[in-house]
């Protein structure tokens, strides 16, 4: 028999959220804080990488992932940057000195965003100055993230230095990033302050007839112009049956009446991200789409539960829980009730300067704890194809030595009803 689920508020343009309720754009002085707090930190996250490269035996790390570079360097790379920098970017670590590679393009960029660090100049011939680079630096075994590589780079490494032992790792930087520090996590709540206000602004824009690139391309445009440097990744907006694709592409669908429409979208403050999905109903819901909804409300109320039980138990010793055990806990509020299949991705994943990045909460993520200062995303949903779509995301951030958990995504989680 299915579950009964507590019926949701409805809210309709009469109780919309305001872009007023919450937080203002950051300042000019927020950011040079934050990279003050950058700065500071650097040392110190460099001490813990080189504390894995001592223990392994390795006096080299050669970094390719621009997330990483940025966190260890300085260097305000992404995503965007890196696909035309060539060789600029990547960076190796010893266990004295950092160096980061750059052509003519990026020499002045480190210079000024990487000043700890040595330019080592490459421009797209990293295995013709691999063995000079080695020599320079005095590296002999030398760890390389073996997840992002091409092999045909590693054996022309290889090739080109055979005197060098290289060391496929993974996993060392990524270990030490989902343990947040203050600012970054100040950082993620503003990027969510930024997401939420942007789409509370768009609410009455929202009508039977608009597409759903129309309003994708408006709520970037929010973004852009309130506060976000950029988005954190393109904007999913998908109406009616659309909405059954977990990553959706918007089209030139208009919104219809009777529909749901769901957003999945994040902006990106001083270099960290946002991710929040909500899934809004235009005019009336149907009775199908309200029972969807209130039973993926309900399995990801049960999660933000566990969470508020386990901190104080955190505070006297006990472990938090591991993510594949709370994305179990969702999955069984759906399987439960009956009616419709569970979702097939991950209940979650961390996010900062990435927007997945670890910890994950899937069936497959590691059986560790939650790190006790972290942040991620607890996004449930119900898909039925041909037909509707919910989910429910918002970013969770968790402090044990505080005694808190914050939902960092404010806007309202209730039935939000636009198009009237």
């Amino acid at each position: 028999m299915p579950t009964a689920t507590p019926a949701l508020p409805i809210i309709g343009p009469d109780h919309w959220p305001s872009p007023a309720d919450f937080a203002a754009p950051p300042t000019a002085a927020d950011h040079a804080r934050w990279a003050e707090a950058d700065r500071a930190a650097r040392p110190q996250r460099l001490a813990r990488l080189r504390e894995r490269m001592a223990a392994a035996g390795v006096d080299g790390y050669f970094g390719l992932r621009w997330e990483h570079m940025r966190y260890l360097t300085g260097l305000p790379f992404d995503e965007s940057e890196v696909t035309g920098a060539g060789d600029s970017g990547k960076f190796l670590v010893t266990l004295d000195e950092v160096y980061v590679l750059a052509d003519s393009r990026y020499t002045i960029a480190v210079r000024r965003d990487a000043p700890e660090a040595k330019v080592f100049e490459c421009y797209n011939a990293l295995a013709d100055r691999w063995p000079e680079l080695m020599a320079t630096a005095g590296v002999n075994r030398c760890a390389i993230e073996a997840m992002t590589i091409p092999h045909l780079v590693w054996e022309g490494l290889a090739a080109a230095a055979p005197d060098v032992e290289l060391v496929p790792i993974e996993g060392w930087v990524e270990d030490g990033r989902q343990h947040k520090e203050p600012s970054e996590l100040e950082r993620v709540a503003a990027a969510c302050a930024v997401a939420d206000r942007a789409l509370a602004s768009l609410l009455p824009s929202i009508r039977p007839g608009v597409t759903e690139r129309e309003l994708a391309l408006d709520l970037e445009w929010r973004i852009r112009t309130a506060g976000g440097d950029r988005l954190a990744f393109d904007v999913a907006c998908l109406a009616g049956p659309e909405a059954a694709l977990p990553h959706g592409q918007p089209g030139d669908r208009p919104v219809k009446r009777g529909a749901v429409l769901l957003f999945d979208y994040g902006a990106q403050v001083g270099g960290y991200r946002s991710d929040m999905t909500r899934t809004l109903f235009v005019g009336e819901p149907t009775a199908r789409d309200l029972g969807v909804y209130g039973l993926v409300h309900a399995s990801q109320e049960i999660v933000f539960d566990r969470l508020n039980e386990a901190i104080p138990l955190a505070q006297r010793g006990t472990p938090l829980p591991v993510g594949r055990e709370l994305d179990a806990l969702a999955r069984s509020v759906i399987d439960a009730d009956g009616r419709w299949p569970a979702y097939g991705h991950g209940l979650g994943h961390g996010i900062g300067l990435a927007v997945h990045e670890l910890p994950g909460l899937g069936r497959r993520s590691p059986a560790d704890p939650l790190p006790r200062r972290t942040v991620f995303s607890v996004e449930p949903g119900i898909y039925l194809e041909g037909e509707t779509g919910v989910r429910i995301e918002d970013l969770v951030a968790i402090d044990v030595d505080a005694g808190r958990m914050d939902l960092l995504t404010r806007f309202p989680r209730d039935v939000v009803v636009v198009g009237l």
